[in-house]
C-alpha cells in the first residue's frame, strides 16, 4: 500500500502520529461550542460530524465542520507529501482518518469520517476527489439519504483512483472505504430495514 517509502520508521512513525493527532481534533464539537450550540454529542445521533452538527439548526456550524474536517485530512496528506513524498502522504492519510474516527481527545469516540475521507481524496488527486464528491452529490440528490450517499461515494473511491491511474493508492482507498462502511454499520442496518431518515426529515 505504501511503496517507495525508504526512510523506514524514522519517517513513518512521526508522519503517522502527527497526522493522527491532527485528525483527532474534534472540529464539530469545538465549532458547536464556540457558536453556543451546546455539546453536539448530546444532540441527534451524538456524532461529532457535520451531519449531526446540522441537527443543531445551524447551517453555518455544519458547513464550518464539513470544511474543517475535510481540511484536516487534506492538510495531513499535502504536508506529508510535500516533505517526504507520495508514500508518506498515504501514511498521513491513514493516520488522519483513524484520528478522526478514533480520536485520542475524545476517548476514541469519533465521527464517521466522510468529510475527512473526501478531503483526503481531494488531496491525493484533485480529479479523484471531485469524482468522489460528485458521486456523493448525485446519490444524495437521487435518494435524499446522506448515509447512502456516503456509502456509495466511499465505495466508488477505489474505482476512481484506479481509473485516474493511481493504482498504488487504490489499496489505501479500499482500506479507507471499508472503515467508512464499518463506521456506518448502524445506518446500513436502518437502510436495509427501510427506516433510515432522509435529508431534511431528521
Amino acid at each position: 500500500m505504501i511503496p517507495e517509502l525508504n526512510s523506514g520508521w524514522s519517517v513513518i512513525a512521526p508522519v503517522f502520529l502527527a497526522a493522527y493527532l491532527l485528525g483527532s481534533v474534534p472540529f464539530g464539537l469545538l465549532v458547536a461550542k464556540a457558536m453556543g450550540l451546546g455539546d453536539v454529542r448530546k444532540i441527534g445521533s451524538g456524532n461529532i460530524g457535520a451531519t449531526n452538527v446540522l441537527r443543531t439548526g445551524s447551517k453555518k456550524a455544519a458547513l464550518a465542520t464539513l470544511l474543517l474536517d475535510g481540511g484536516k485530512g487534506a492538510v495531513a496528506v499535502l504536508v506529508a507529501r510535500y516533505f517526504y513524498g507520495d508514500a508518506a502522504g498515504q501514511v498521513a492519510a491513514l493516520g488522519a482518518f483513524l484520528g478522526h474516527i478514533y480520536p485520542l481527545y475524545l476517548r476514541f469516540r469519533g465521527g464517521k469520517g466522510m468529510a475527512t475521507f473526501l478531503g483526503i481524496m481531494l488531496a491525493l488527486n484533485l480529479w479523484v476527489g471531485l469524482a468522489a464528491c460528485g458521486t456523493w452529490l448525485v446519490t444524495a440528490l437521487l435518494f435524499r439519504i446522506s448515509s447512502l450517499a456516503a456509502l456509495v461515494s466511499a465505495a466508488s473511491a477505489p474505482l476512481w483512483l484506479w481509473l485516474f491511474g493511481l493504482t498504488p493508492t487504490t489499496a489505501l482507498g479500499i482500506v479507507l472505504a471499508l472503515l467508512v462502511w464499518q463506521r456506518h454499520h448502524a445506518n446500513i442496518a436502518r437502510l436495509l430495514a427501510g427506516s433510515e431518515p432522509k435529508i431534511g426529515a431528521e
